[in-house]
């Protein structure tokens, strides 16, 4: 099916896909050893691992933490830029879009890497992603209203409290750990060849785990987000519908008559959106036995037809369900339609994408690390990492980013681990050096804008040049 997709394009355009594709690879791979470099301090610092086995064993984890962890993550980043935006069978202003922002995210992330810069490969995409969709409406004379501002609210509420969560949690675990585990050794810089004891070792490494395949749930999911982004631009009309189960069309074409059951048992009208929308699904999957079945046909675009009026089903239905007005059993039912019936259709993963991600941050995280561990180890706090604000810390940070890719909030790693470091520095009176945090600080800020702007200038760049 994707061979088929590929003849679809020209040889311009297939080298400007692959070289997308590469690209998407390229800023996961990056994000392995920009990112995860923050697991390993904790146990290479407190001499738990030696480093190679260290960062051989976070870039397992990450791998399963790609392989396991979901995709709500993932279409929390897609949905930051309205999706129709890369649908632009006129020009080339979709291909250009997705190519700024891909080069945008590497060229940040690259460039602060190489000066042992720990700043957010969360901050960096979605500052890209941010940066084409404002650039691209303002091209187009539509103002700022080429970016999903609610999703990005909420995105930024995450992405702003969660180092304050890191900071606090971390420094009061530190202190929870004094109370039960008075042993100063815990509490000083390791030194000479110490090692921790072997309980204290245990948890380290485990800790690591936890943060590097928390990392690979939730930044895993926004490399996979990147490349929904070059998929669906370049060929959405083949991956506007569910290629990993297209035979669940028949289902949808069920549940669209269900929805309207629903609503006359519930004696409520249906809402002339819904019902305009559910039509275009009953009268486009009549007697198809898969959404294969449909024509890819870009002048008559029927998939991607039905993949709109799928979408503005499950949003009258969320908007339903926090309607307090309508009884309790028919929003608990919408939900149901809305969560397992319908976005399954339109809100999916390849396998070749879920894969192919895992391993570019699973092998990033592997090499690179040594400039952004040295930072964290060594530059946040006036002495180096202890054995017990290693626990703490990595502690903070696993269960944080769980907690947030479970409920499909990208989060920074980074940002959660360095500030869960500072606030274990705080907590145990070793101090933090002014410079290096005042840097982090000042990298958090301006790595928004910053991407903001370097990929709404290539995105421009790259208008002028296609016309």
């Amino acid at each position: 099916m994707f061979s088929e997709a590929l003849t679809t394009l020209s040889l311009l355009s297939l080298l400007m896909f692959f070289f997308a594709l590469f690209v998407a690879f390229a800023f996961e791979f990056i994000n392995g050893f920009h990112d995860t470099a923050n697991a390993v301090t904790t146990v290479i610092y407190t001499r738990s691992l030696p480093p190679t086995p260290a960062v051989i064993y976070s870039g397992t984890l990450n791998f399963l933490g790609v392989l396991l962890g979901g995709t709500a993550v993932a279409f929390g980043i897609v949905n930051l830029l309205p999706v129709d935006l890369l649908v632009d069978s006129r020009s080339g202003a979709a291909l250009v879009m997705v190519l700024s922002l891909l080069l945008a995210g590497v060229t940040w992330n690259l460039g602060t890497w190489y000066i042992g810069l720990p700043v957010s490969s969360s901050h960096t995409l979605i500052g890209s992603i941010l940066g084409v969709g404002m650039a691209n409406s303002l091209w187009n004379g539509n103002g700022l209203n080429g970016v999903n501002w609610k999703e990005v609210e909420k995105v930024g509420l995450a992405l702003l409290c969660s180092p304050i969560i890191g900071f606090i949690l971390a420094a009061l675990l530190l202190l929870l750990l004094k109370v039960f585990f008075r042993s100063p050794r815990l509490y000083a810089p390791p030194v000479g060849d110490d090692k921790p004891p072997s309980a204290i070792r245990a948890v380290l490494i485990a800790t690591c785990g936890g943060v590097s395949f928390a990392h690979g749930s939730n930044d895993g999911q926004k490399g996979m987000g990147l490349l929904l982004l070059v998929l669906i631009g370049f060929f959405p009309l083949h991956y506007s519908l569910t290629v990993n189960n297209p035979e669940m069309a028949p289902a949808v074409l069920v549940t669209a008559g269900e929805v309207r059951k629903d609503y006359e048992k519930a004696e409520i009208p249906l809402p002339e959106k819904i019902a305009k929308n559910l039509t275009v699904i009953e009268t486009e999957l009549k007697d198809k036995a898969s959404f294969n079945d449909l024509p890819r046909n870009s002048e008559t675009d029927v998939r991607w037809h039905v993949r709109q009026a799928i979408m503005g089903v499950t949003r009258e239905l969320k908007k339903a369900e926090a309607d307090e007005s309508l009884p309790a059993e028919l929003r608990d039912t919408l939900t149901k339609r809305r969560k397992k019936e319908l976005l399954p259709a339109v809100e999916y993963v390849p396998l070749w994408v879920v894969i192919g991600t895992a391993l570019a941050l699973g092998i990033g995280t592997t090499v690179g690390y040594k400039r952004i561990v040295k930072t964290v180890a060594e530059k946040i706090g006036k002495q180096h990492l202890t054995y017990a604000q290693g626990a703490a810390a990595e502690t903070v940070a696993a269960s944080t980013i769980l907690i947030a890719a479970m409920t499909g909030l990208p989060v920074s790693t980074t940002h959660v681990l360095n500030s869960g470091v500072a606030g274990t520095m705080v907590a145990n009176k070793s101090g933090i050096q002014a410079a290096t945090v005042t840097k982090i600080f000042m990298a958090w800020v301006f790595t928004l804008p910053a991407c903001i702007l370097l990929a709404g200038g290539l995105f421009t760049l790259g208008r002028m040049l296609v016309g």
